[in-house]
């Protein structure tokens, strides 16, 4: 079996995985197994021969999109474990959904460890953020992965509480994350349509990441992104979200917490989307209707 742990579209990796589940088979997919198995990594072809090839306690780390994909592949492996054997989930579920997963692995004497994880395709190389959340013994037992995996041994991660903390604080990561993507998206349109200035954003991006109170890994990123692509030709304005930014916003509702720039960050993303807005229209024909104001024609 082969986890697709990479930045694949969720939609694709559900229909990968009913069509493998046709026939038969669990995120199988050969020329990735034929990959790993190129650089050293044991692959096996099914849930039941990995699960046989674990020297007990099993520990199993998932890295799937969160919904009924990964209640199906708990269905599937639950059958295979025994008391004792630990489930990692690595994705990006709902935490609430992670609570609810290690309560019925805990009623069959498994452990649930719910492991929100961050540092997309640079992780390889910089090493990944760990919120880890589960019972403390299994996470303490598990501590030689998580130092391998994070920044480095005593940095980067940690157990931040009971089942379903860690995704809880993924979630709130990602949903600061939409602020700040979107405070930098809106300054740097400012400065673009400066156009008497003519700045170069590329060398104001370099300049504020170093010195700068705006200094950040993303504004290192917005830099190499304007570095390669000044205008950004090609790239449509449709900005996707993956789930995280609206579970933040809904929390925050049900915790009476203001959080105005995560959910107007939301809510520009899907405004982005927005290919022929029926609002936007409405909105020029009323200022037309009270004010005589112009309308722009199509």
């Amino acid at each position: 079996m082969v986890i697709d742990g990479g930045k694949s579209y969720y939609q694709d990796s559900v229909r990968r995985a009913r069509e493998q589940g046709a026939r038969g088979l669990h995120g199988l997919h050969p020329p990735s197994a034929m990959a790993a198995a190129q650089r050293g990594v044991e692959t096996a072809e099914s849930l039941q021969a990995l699960v046989q090839a674990l020297p007990a306690p099993r520990v199993l780390w998932l890295m799937v999109p969160a919904g009924k994909i990964v209640d199906d592949t708990l269905a599937a492996l639950l059958p295979l474990l025994v008391a004792g054997d630990i489930v990692i989930d690595g994705g990006n579920s709902y935490y609430q959904d992670s609570v609810r997963r290690a309560r019925e692995l805990g009623a069959r004497g498994l452990h649930g460890i719910d492991c929100g994880t961050s540092g997309g395709i640079w992780g390889l190389q910089e090493g990944y953020s760990l919120m880890i959340g589960g019972e403390e013994a299994p996470v303490d037992y598990l501590r030689p992965v998580f130092q391998t995996l994070a920044p480095a041994p005593d940095k980067g991660w940690g157990r931040v509480g009971p089942s379903g903390a860690g995704h809880f604080t993924k979630m709130v990561h990602n949903g600061i994350e939409y602020g700040l993507m979107q405070a930098y998206a809106e300054g740097f349109s400012i400065m673009q349509h400066k156009r008497e200035f003519a700045l170069d954003l590329h060398q104001v991006a370099e300049i504020w990441r170093t010195g700068s109170v705006v200094r950040s890994w993303l504004l290192d990123l917005t830099s190499d992104a304007l570095r390669k692509n000044p205008a950004l030709d090609g790239i449509a304005p449709w900005v996707a979200d993956s789930g995280e930014g609206r579970w933040t916003a809904a929390e925050a509702i049900a915790l009476d917490v203001a959080a105005p720039v995560i959910t107007l960050s939301l809510l520009e993303r899907l405004r982005s989307r927005d290919d022929d807005s029926f609002g936007d229209k409405l909105l020029a024909a009323m200022r037309n209707e009270f004010g005589g104001h112009a309308i722009k024609k199509e």
